[in-house]
């Protein structure tokens, strides 16, 4: 017999933003729209001119959290996303942005 599934369980959302995401005040409105949330986790630049973001919630949380970025106003600087999902890993506490 199948184990139901807890949807709020917590998850962990790996999501790779490509486009015009670097210099534009990325890292620090998805930072100010985390506060809104019960997620924690990090947005960090990466070399490649990606930015990094891996926040832990629920999975419901997450991707209100998300559609939010896109509502900030940051969707014009997106040109692509990749997104994993896995099992949290428990080891933020809050939301940060880091360089």
């Amino acid at each position: 017999m199948p184990q139901p599934v807890d949807i709020a369980a917590r998850r962990r959302k790996t999501v790779f933003f490509s486009g015009r995401v670097q210099g534009v005040g990325f890292r620090y409105t998805a930072k100010t729209v985390a506060t809104g949330f019960e997620i924690t986790g990090v947005i960090r630049n990466l070399p490649d001119g990606r930015v990094e973001l891996v926040a832990e919630g629920s999975r419901a949380e997450l991707d209100a959290f998300c559609a939010a970025l896109h509502g900030a106003g940051l969707a014009g600087f997106i040109r692509d996303e990749q997104i994993l999902w896995a099992d949290a890993k428990n080891e933020f506490r809050g939301f940060e942005s880091v360089r």
